[in-house]
């Protein structure tokens, strides 16, 4: 861990989980399988998560110990934007053994109530929506997003709101707009005009055809938005050829990457920080799952 962020105000930093994206990534990619006593019970996804969040806690937060909240997708989440495009999403996989995590839910929430840690689910709402909103009602707060998704990296503001992804290696955990802007070249308020035009194979937006990220970033150069586009002169030869000709549906790819800020959220934070997490293990212990 580097050096201690500075608080933006006398509340806690917030610190909001990606419930689904850790969950997933913790079902599917924990070191090894971990099984109840008689192993009749595979219990690797409710273990891992809360063995990645207390570590996460422990030792890659870079502010003053944080008020926690787990956001999680609601059923009917993604229903206006598959509504807006059928082909938003519609390459994740809905076999009983990709939706296996499912199982943990119920016995997580449960850990988190028990444990005083919050958590919030909107059944017409996905989890980055309901972060977003968060994010920008807290303007005052210091605020971490643990999560892989890049779909986050347009939340990003100086060291008031960074991510911290478990994915990757400890010295590199901390995304900063920094970091995204010298790997892209491009800002995070640039992040869904980007996406639509390279494409987020997570979400299923294929981008424009032989648009990589170089074509992207020198497009929207100088913070140049899709919108600056048609009257910048850049969309010259045949990618531009290829942008033009796909423009409706790069808009639309654009309004599908952009995160709502608007969603009615009813927890209201409480401004001071949440109880430490006992080990994983005594997690499962108390829900009486060994």
């Amino acid at each position: 861990m580097g050096a201690v962020a500075p608080s933006q105000s006398s509340a806690a930093p917030l610190f909001l989980v990606d419930g689904f994206n850790v969950l997933w990534r913790g079902h599917f990619g924990f070191p090894a399988p971990i099984f109840s006593r008689d192993k009749q019970q595979n219990l690797t996804g409710l273990f891992a998560f809360f063995a990645l969040l207390r570590v996460t806690l422990r030792d890659d937060l870079d502010t003053a110990p944080a008020e926690v909240c787990v956001v999680l997708d609601g059923e009917h989440g993604s229903g206006g934007r598959k509504d807006a495009d059928a082909d938003y999403k519609a390459n994740r996989e809905s076999t009983p053994e990709a939706l296996a995590p499912l199982q943990f839910l119920a016995p997580m929430k449960e850990a988190l109530d028990g444990y005083g840690i919050a958590w919030v689910e909107i059944d017409d709402a996905e989890a980055d929506d309901v972060v977003a909103t968060l994010v920008h009602r807290h303007l005052d707060r210091t605020i971490r997003i643990m999560s892989a998704d890049q779909d986050y990296y347009q939340l990003l503001d100086g060291e008031r709101v960074r991510i911290i992804n478990r994915s990757r290696k400890a010295s590199k955990r901390i995304i900063t707009d920094t970091e995204v802007h010298e790997r892209y070249g491009v800002t995070p308020a640039q992040w869904p005009d980007y996406r639509a035009l390279t494409g987020d194979k997570s979400d299923n937006l294929p981008g424009v055809k032989g648009v990589g990220a170089r074509t992207a970033a020198g497009l929207l150069a100088g913070g140049l938005t899709l919108d600056d586009l048609p009257s910048s002169g850049r969309l010259a030869g045949t990618k531009g050829a290829a942008i033009t000709q796909a423009w409706d549906d790069v808009l639309r790819w654009r309004e599908l990457s952009r995160m709502r800020r608007d969603v009615p959220v009813a927890w209201q934070a409480a401004g001071h920080a949440s109880r430490s997490l006992p080990r994983p293990a005594d997690v499962i212990e108390k829900l009486g799952m060994w």
